[in-house]
C-alpha cells in the first residue's frame, strides 16, 4: 500500500473545507469551556492533584506567549503584540484552508493550529491575559503551565513535521 496517498495534495471541496473550520471551532470552544471551568474551581496557583507525583490542575495566568516566553508586568506591549500575531497568523490559516490546495494532514494540523490559535486570543482580548492549568511535573522539575489551545497547537505542529520527515517525497514520485 502506497503511504503517499495520505498526504495527496487535493482540493477540497466546500463541506471538507468548513468541516476542517468546524473543527477549528471545536478546539476553541473545548478551549474556553476548560478554562472557565478552571477560573470558576480554582483560585490562582492552587494546586489540585490528578496523577500524584505528575500532574496537578494549577491556575495560572501568562501574559506572554508560549511558556511565558515574553511574559511582563510592564504595560500592554505584550497583549497587543501577540493579539496582533495571532490575528495574522488566524486570517491566514482560515484563507490557506477556504481557498489553497493541501493534504488532509495539513487541514487537520492547521484546523488543530487555528482552534488554539484562536482559544488564546479570546483569553488575551477578554481577560488581558491567556489562562494556563496543565502543570506537568517529577519531582521538582516542572514543565511549564498549559491549557487545551496550547495542546492542540503542538499537536498541529507535530502532524506537520511527521508530514514533512515521513511524507517529504510524495510530491516528487508523480
Amino acid at each position: 500500500m502506497n503511504k503517499c496517498h495520505l498526504v495527496q495534495k487535493v482540493k477540497f471541496g466546500r463541506n471538507v473545507r468548513y468541516y476542517l473550520l468546524g473543527l477549528a471551532l471545536v478546539v476553541m470552544l473545548l478551549d474556553q469551556i476548560t478554562k472557565y471551568i478552571v477560573r470558576q474551581n480554582l483560585t490562582q496557583y492552587e494546586m489540585r492533584p490528578v496523577i500524584d507525583h505528575f500532574w496537578n490542575w494549577t491556575l495560572n495566568y501568562n501574559t506572554g506567549a508560549a511558556f511565558s516566553f515574553l511574559a511582563s508586568n510592564n504595560g500592554n506591549w505584550p497583549k497587543i503584540f501577540f493579539g496582533i500575531v495571532a490575528t495574522l497568523v488566524s486570517i491566514w490559516i482560515i484563507n490557506f484552508l477556504l481557498n489553497k490546495t493541501y493534504s488532509l494532514i495539513s487541514g487537520l494540523a492547521l484546523s488543530f493550529i487555528l482552534g488554539g490559535a484562536v482559544g488564546n486570543l479570546v483569553d488575551r482580548i477578554i481577560h488581558g491575559k491567556v489562562t494556563d492549568f496543565i502543570d506537568w511535573y517529577y519531582g521538582a522539575h516542572h514543565w511549564p503551565a498549559f491549557n487545551v489551545a496550547d495542546s492542540f497547537i503542538c499537536i498541529g505542529v507535530v502532524l506537520m513535521i511527521i508530514e514533512g520527515i515521513f511524507f517529504a517525497n510524495c510530491d516528487k514520485r508523480k
